[in-house]
């Protein structure tokens, strides 16, 4: 299963690798990957997949003050379905994706595994359905985030909102745009505490399953393999 996640072979080669048919390594990998998401949750690996309150959060964060928030997006099947193929196109990627929000800390750590939404639904729009900007999630804390966000500051409660500072838009008035040396050191000082979610993410992707197009059809399971991804990936951090 293991091997599976991290080469995402077809159920040919993986029969042949283990020395069984392609229909028993398709049952088993669908057998198993319910054992490991579960002792991953036992051994408090799993990110939180959802959170009900501020309390919850403040909770799973232990103490730590400040979370990194992006946001993860990875190929996807195109369905033969217009209406479903539509939802899953990313206009950004020029191609099909699922997508998913992530909160970790400066450890790169990942506390929370937003669900997975279809390609074209914005980050921060993932976020807002995720977390509710009418509930004070971040009043405490300090939060990083990238331009996807813009907006953050003015729809939740908090004072600590780090983002980066857009170029101007050329325009007659202004031919050249440019930021000033202040306003560079601003973006490098966030992009610098920022890296660690992205490391983060390039942990999870280490396996292949996130990194090519998604195949499988079992429902969910989309969302279960990204899941099981970052819950190994905390568990390398951790021992």
């Amino acid at each position: 299963m293991l091997y599976y996640y991290k080469t995402y072979p077809t159920f040919d080669v993986l029969g042949t690798q283990f020395d069984m048919a392609p229909s028993k390594a398709h049952t088993n990998l669908y057998k198993l990957s319910p054992l490991l998401y579960q002792t991953l949750v036992r051994l408090e690996m799993l990110p939180h997949r959802e959170f009900k309150t501020p309390e919850e959060l403040k909770a799973a964060l232990q103490g730590v003050d400040q979370v990194i928030i992006d946001a993860t997006e990875r190929a996807y099947r195109r369905s033969q379905d217009d209406a479903t193929q539509r939802e899953h196109y990313s206009g950004k990627r020029k191609r099909h994706t699922v997508k998913n929000t992530v909160l970790s800390t400066v450890d790169k750590f990942i506390i929370f595994l937003g669900r997975t939404f279809t390609g074209h639904n914005h980050d921060y729009s993932m976020l807002k359905a995720e977390l509710p900007p009418e509930l004070d999630w971040f009043g405490e804390l300090k939060v990083w985030v990238d331009l996807g966000y813009l907006g953050i500051g003015t729809d939740y409660a908090g004072d600590q909102f780090a983002i980066p500072i857009r170029k101007p838009r050329k325009s007659k008035n202004n031919p050249d745009p440019h930021l000033t040396d202040a306003q560079k050191a601003v973006n490098k000082a966030v992009s610098q505490i920022r890296i660690f979610v992205e490391h983060a993410i390039g942990g999870i992707k280490r396996y292949n399953i996130l990194v090519h197009r998604f195949r499988n059809h079992k429902e969910n399971f989309e969302d279960d393999v990204i899941g099981i991804a970052a819950g190994l990936w905390n568990f390398s951090l951790s021992y």
